[in-house]
């Protein structure tokens, strides 16, 4: 949340008080905007017709694969961290008149930041191009190695050449400033390597710093410490793609590595105990945690963690 001091000093310069003062601070103040949980092919998934997928397409709010937006609205600033096939519906939660005025003009976006070049988190780029919304240069922070694979394959290669992904390779740990109330620093984590590296993205706005880590194949294999890396931080989003590992009939986990939700709960209880804001992310359409009401996602919360949803803002 937004800390106390920092709450009342903008208080007091704009003259309200109150719950007055609450709300329009709440108005004001910089926000990341979940734009979608989903692992990379969403939920329902393609080709996927048993229960728990019907129930999804019966769902009033989607579950789309995961993003997120970085939103400034007093300074007219946004930016998308990953690009999912679901973006043309994502970018639909940004309700902020000044983004769809800025998206009339082809210029949605201050930034756009990939974790990586798995299907979920770039793919979406395409809709952004020439057959699509026609997009104006933007800034886009990724790695060296993604910025590489973007530049030498199609139709990635076209957007670049045209100007419209203005690739800025960030070194992994440095700090980048943004703007003048954004900082981000990629963290490279063990992730299948079929085209690029990838990522974790920590973004320092004025109040709070949130992790943005989708997918990992595993804690353990990590250079860093999952712990202390969440303890620097305010708000912490996590790969939650399985909760265990017989979710997928057929196909082995082992080539679909990442922590399942209760290894993650059992290395981060103490930092949620101490109070530290753990959230979950990129959830497999296999995995029942995506339902509120499952007895996994009880589990979840009663063990103080969550699980993010579309539309959810979290104070930057």
């Amino acid at each position: 949340m937004i800390s106390r001091r920092h709450f009342f000093a903008n208080a007091a310069v704009i003259g309200l008080c109150g719950p007055e003062r609450w709300s329009a601070l709440q108005r004001a103040d910089p926000y990341a905007l979940i734009l979608g949980i989903a692992q990379d092919a969403g939920m329902p998934q393609v080709g996927c017709y048993v229960e728990r997928c019907e129930r999804a397409r019966s769902r009033e709010r989607p579950r789309y694969a995961a993003s997120m937006a970085l939103v400034y609205p007093d300074q007219d600033r946004y930016y998308l961290v990953d690009a999912t096939p679901d973006i043309t519906r994502q970018l639909d939660l940004l309700e902020e008149p000044g983004f769809r005025a800025r998206a009339d003009q082809r210029r949605p976006f201050d930034g756009i930041f990939l974790t990586h070049a798995h299907i979920g988190h770039y793919s979406g780029l395409a809709v952004l191009g020439r057959e699509g919304l026609g997009m104006a240069p933007t800034p886009t922070y990724c790695t060296p190695a993604m910025a590489d694979f973007l530049t030498n394959n199609g139709p990635w290669g076209l957007m670049v050449s045209e100007g419209r992904l203005d690739l800025r390779p960030v070194v992994s740990g440095e700090w980048n400033r943004i703007d003048d109330q954004l900082q981000a620093r990629a963290l490279l984590v063990p992730h299948r390597p079929e085209y690029s590296d990838t990522v974790g993205w920590v973004f320092r706005g004025p109040t709070q710093t949130i992790l943005y880590l989708p997918d990992i194949d595993s804690w353990e294999r990590w250079d860093l410490d999952v712990e202390d890396v969440v303890a620097a931080v305010d708000v912490a989003l996590l790969d939650a793609s399985f909760y265990s590992g017989d979710e997928v009939p057929g196909r082995n986990i082992e080539d679909l590595p990442h922590p399942l939700v209760p290894h993650s709960m059992d290395r981060l209880q103490g930092r949620v105990d101490a109070g530290d804001r753990v959230v979950f992310t990129h959830l497999n359409n296999t995995n029942p945690a995506l339902f509120e009401d499952s007895r996994e996602a009880a589990e979840v919360r009663r063990r103080g963690f969550e699980i993010a949803t579309e539309g959810q803002r979290i104070p930057l």
